[in-house]
């Protein structure tokens, strides 16, 4: 895999123009790739908290166990995020991470990240971005739980994996990938797997989203999007003049065209 095909690359430049040195060390990331199978768990809450991983292929969430032996989903990783960001400052897991499909992780320790601090002040800033972000989701997901509707928090969460997808370019006329069964979409949204059954067939006979297996169209994006309430800022809101400025003073001063399409 050169640098063209990494998920993490990618996923950064949403934030900026990187430097090839920039590209050198989030490529840095992901190597020594571990292959992983669906339903793998890759740590467990309370488990130690040493080090990172990426996700090259695949998708994961993250989890905590009730008392009671439910289960609530947390997070969905998508390729190119940086699982396990939030615990850096914890000796412990907070929340166990399983993987949804077979796929290639790239494990990484702590100290790595603490080399990118020190060698590069752009991608520590997106790297602080996207701790935001991740942190604006779970906000998001919060919200979706507590005070929308069954149709609703369907929508949004659809809508929001349209957007995040599209990010890294997964895409492909409105149809993407997703591998969640009804009892992890349940465990994400709060709602039983035949409510989410339910709920998807009212999608179909509106003409707003239609599902073949682990293939979801949307049929009318905006449409949905507003059945939503979707509020896209969270994930499209412009970061660009901070990062121009960084770039600035990181070339000693030159003036640099940054990217802004």
């Amino acid at each position: 895999m050169d640098q063209q095909d990494s998920c993490i690359v990618r996923l950064f430049s949403n934030y900026c123009a990187l430097s090839e040195k920039d590209k050198e060390l989030l490529f840095a990331l992901e190597q020594s790739p571990t292959e992983v199978r669906a339903g793998e768990t890759l740590w467990k809450e309370c488990d130690r908290a040493s080090e990172f991983c990426t996700i090259r292929r695949g998708w994961a969430y993250s989890y905590r166990n009730l008392g009671d032996g439910s289960r609530q989903i947390l997070e969905i990783y998508l390729p190119g995020d940086i699982i396990g960001m939030r615990e850096f400052a914890f000796s412990q897991r907070l929340s166990g991470v399983t993987m949804i499909d077979d796929g290639v992780i790239c494990y990484f320790p702590h100290r790595r990240l603490l080399d990118i601090f020190r060698s590069s002040t752009t991608l520590t800033a997106v790297l602080f971005a996207i701790a935001s972000r991740h942190q604006v989701l779970l906000t998001e997901r919060l919200v979706n739980l507590a005070r929308r509707s069954a149709y609703q928090r369907l929508a949004h969460f659809l809508y929001e994996m349209y957007e995040r997808l599209g990010q890294t370019d997964s895409l492909s006329d409105g149809h993407f990938r997703l591998p969640l069964s009804q009892e992890q979409l349940g465990d994400a949204l709060g709602l039983s797997s035949v409510h989410i059954s339910r709920t998807f067939s009212t999608f179909r006979e509106e003409g707003l989203v239609l599902r073949e297996r682990h293939r979801i169209c949307l049929v009318d994006p905006l449409k949905l999007a507003a059945v939503a309430e979707f509020d896209s800022r969270y994930l499209n809101d412009s970061l660009r003049p901070l990062f121009s400025d960084i770039e600035f003073k990181e070339r000693g001063g030159e003036v640099n065209e940054v990217r802004t399409e």
